[in-house]
Parts: C-alpha cells; sequence; structure tokens
C-alpha cells in the first residue's frame, strides 16, 4: 500500500501575536518570535525520514490530555511489554502544560504513573515521547501557538535525550462536529496537523524532526470497514466512543474498543511491527479487566491498523 503524498501546495507558517480570549481563563495570547525561516512542503518531507525499528521495548511518555486518558497508554504498555509515565489534563493545551500560570484542570497527580512533564523530559529518562494538542485543533492553533509549544516541548525533550523519538498524536473531534466528523479526519491531517503544527513547529530550529501517530486516520479507516459490513459484530463509529453515566452517547472520549484500537496504533507506529497476534483481552489502569473483545473483531482491527500506519504520511515506519 503506497503512502500517500503530503500536500504540494506550498506551506505557510502562521505567525501568532496577541490573541484574545483563550483557554480557559486566558485573556490573550503569547507573543511569539517569527519563524526564523519560510516552512514549505518540501522542508517538510526533508524532515521526515524513516526510522530504525526500536530493538527492545523502549521507555515512554505521554504528554496530553482526555483523549490520551489513562486506560491507552496501560493497554499500550501491555501489548509493548514497556514502561512509561504521563502527564495527562483535560481537554489541555501543549501552551497550558508548558506554562505555570494556570492550573492544568483535571490534573491527576494521584496517579502512579504521573510524574512531571518538565521534570520527565529534561532528566531524559525516555526514548520516546507522544505529544497531543488539544482539540478543537483550530482553536489550538490559533489561540495557543500548536506550533510553537510542539516545538518548544520538542526541544526540552532532545536537551534531555538528544536521541528521543518524538511523535504527534492525531487526534479527532466530536462526532457531532458541524462539519462533518469523517470529513474532519480527512481534512484536518493535511490542512491543518502537518501543514500547520507540524510544519510550524519545524520553522523553529529547535523543532526538528517530530514523526505523527495517525490515530485519527486509524478511527477513519476502522468507522468506514464497520459502517460498510467489513468488520463482523462491528456497524458503527459510536461502536468505539464511551457513554455517559446516564447512559447517552459521548461524542468524544473512546470506550475500551476504542482505547484498544489506538493503543494498537501506538503499537504499530512506535514499534514498526504488525499488531496482529497481540492479545485482545487487557486489564484497564486501574486493574479491572476491559470489555471483552471478539477474536475475530479484534484480528481485524490489528490487521487494518497496521494498514493505515503503512500508509500513513510521516510515521517514520517503512511502508
Amino acid at each position: 500500500m503506497q503512502r500517500r503524498m503530503l500536500i504540494t501546495a506550498g506551506l505557510s507558517v502562521l505567525t501568532l501575536g496577541a490573541g484574545a480570549l483563550g483557554w480557559r481563563t486566558w485573556r490573550r495570547g503569547p507573543a511569539l518570535p517569527v519563524p526564523r525561516q519560510p516552512v514549505d512542503a518540501a522542508a517538510l518531507a526533508a524532515t521526515q525520514t524513516i526510522l530504525e525499528p526500536p530493538a527492545g521495548p523502549l521507555r515512554c511518555y505521554h504528554l496530553g490530555h482526555s483523549l490520551v486518558g489513562r486506560d491507552m497508554p496501560a493497554m499500550l504498555a501491555q501489548l509493548a511489554g514497556h514502561d512509561y509515565a504521563a502527564q495527562i489534563g483535560w481537554g489541555t493545551p501543549l501552551r497550558a502544560h508548558w506554562e505555570s500560570r494556570v492550573p492544568i484542570h483535571g490534573l491527576d497527580t494521584d496517579s502512579p504513573r504521573y510524574r512531571p512533564a518538565r521534570e520527565a523530559l529534561t532528566q531524559g529518562g525516555y526514548d520516546a515521547v507522544v505529544l497531543t494538542e488539544m482539540v478543537e485543533l483550530r482553536d489550538a492553533i490559533l489561540w495557543h501557538a500548536s506550533p510553537h509549544y510542539l516545538a518548544k516541548w520538542a526541544a526540552l525533550a532532545r536537551q534531555g535525550n538528544p536521541g528521543v523519538r518524538l511523535y504527534l498524536y492525531e487526534t479527532w473531534h466530536r462526532l457531532d462536529d458541524p462539519d462533518g466528523w469523517l470529513t474532519r479526519l480527512d481534512t484536518d491531517l493535511d490542512r491543518h496537523w502537518l501543514a500547520e503544527v507540524m510544519a510550524g513547529a519545524l520553522a523553529w530550529d529547535a523543532g526538528g524532526q517530530i514523526h505523527l501517530i495517525p490515530g485519527g486516520q486509524v478511527m477513519a479507516a476502522v468507522t468506514r470497514a464497520a459502517e460498510s459490513g467489513a468488520i463482523p459484530g462491528l456497524s458503527r463509529r459510536e461502536d468505539l466512543f464511551a457513554r455517559m453515566p446516564d447512559g447517552t452517547q459521548d461524542p468524544i472520549h473512546l470506550n475500551d474498543l476504542g482505547n484498544y484500537v489506538i493503543a494498537l496504533t501506538h503499537f504499530a507506529t512506535l514499534y514498526h511491527r504488525t499488531p496482529e497476534g497481540l492479545p485482545h483481552l487487557l486489564v484497564r489502569a486501574d486493574g479491572s479487566a476491559m470489555t471483552p473483545v471478539d477474536p475475530a473483531i479484534a484480528a481485524a482491527l490489528q490487521h487494518l491498523v497496521w494498514q493505515v500506519v503503512r500508509a500513513a504520511p510521516h510515521t517514520g515506519v517503512a511502508v
């Protein structure tokens, strides 16, 4: 399956100055330097090399919010046999993780996997760092300078460990997005995740090489397969999403099956290996058993994830 081409039009980088209403209690956006060099598609592509598969388990750090969650990294660790730590908030932009003047809402400091991000990355104890931006992504870019803060976190991680592997985790928006959930997954990758966030981070010299974990692309592929009848036992996108305590549909957070799919996606990208044949009965972060996955469904999902990861741009995985 051939890796699809990155957009060929020239890419422009937003020069972000002072903004208006920001995240939570912030009222002004940050004053940022002008990028030191223009970024275009060729420059972005030039930074994206194929990585060598890791020789063994990676020490992994997750920085993000509830679309990372606690259960997905725990599932990934069981699949990979690796150790990990995390700093996870609620709807937290990379900017809020970096700046200290506003508390990170929902930060679970009681989790045994919590480790403050600055301490963790400065000390350089991790082989792979997965960075996650808030959604709505367009707001994150406009008000919270996503490219700039992605570059700052990347630079800090490299100061601690020059050989660290850095990843931007592509997520998704609400199922009821007015532009269409699948439409956003189809268009946002090139338009926003790559052309603005990743290319913008490259504009600052410290940004360096960052690869992609294509969570949104996998979610789109699984949805299309399920809704076309290609995965017996799954029939609609909501099968991947959680329910609220009152039984209504959660429009953005995943259930156990969805978290399993995203854990498979991280595994395939980080380890350059097909997830086919991996276990499908895992435990959550609190040690409770996840909702069982039918073996046939698990096998279909594992196969599909590998196809998507190999085809997606900028994963660092060989076609």
